[in-house]
């Protein structure tokens, strides 16, 4: 009850850097897999197609989460956060000076055959919000700053990535310390 009653979107970061452990225990909070013997996750996923890869963006550079490994894996070795939002000054600046951005893409490669695009566009944004949501619960419960955004350069963003044809963006969350 706490966690929900401190749940909050906010704009004002810290440059502080999270710790490995509290990053660690957030992407496991995030979608980490909660049930070995099935695969499945903290985090729900329509008809359990788990499309949704989380990406994060640190100063360091930029890392896949492996959910069955529980690790980061090296995607791109320069600081991608300045892509991940188009706010007015200054909430701009404290939102991509946050620690961490965890951009959500749906890779739609993963999906079933047989569902149309509308349905998959459907799917992979619900399932984006559910881990989204255990986002913000897992920062209410630790006192980070947290906020999800649909305002960013989503081309340049993709091109950085270099994501593939079947990938999309969804969202993107800053987590960090607050202001």
């Amino acid at each position: 009850m706490q966690c929900l009653n401190d749940r909050k979107s906010d704009r004002s970061f810290s440059t502080k850097k999270l710790p490995v452990q509290i990053l660690s225990n957030l992407l496991w909070a995030a979608c980490g897999i909660n049930r070995p013997h099935s695969g499945k996750r903290t985090a729900p996923s329509a008809l359990n197609r788990q499309e949704i890869d989380i990406y994060v963006a640190m100063e360091e550079g930029l890392y896949l989460y492996n959910t069955k490994t529980h690790t980061l894996d090296p995607v791109v070795k320069s600081d991608l956060r300045k892509h991940t939002a188009r706010l007015p000054q200054p909430s701009r600046s404290s939102i991509v000076g946050s620690p961490l951005q965890l951009i959500y893409v749906a890779d739609y490669a993963k999906m079933r055959t047989g569902i149309s695009d509308e349905d998959s566009k459907f799917y992979s944004a619900t399932d984006t919000a559910f881990i989204g949501q255990n986002v913000y619960l897992y920062c209410a419960s630790e006192g980070l700053a947290t906020i999800i955004r649909s305002y960013f350069d989503r081309d340049s963003l993709t091109k950085e990535m270099r994501l593939g044809d079947t990938q999309k963006i969804i969202l993107v969350q800053a987590v960090g310390y607050p202001q």
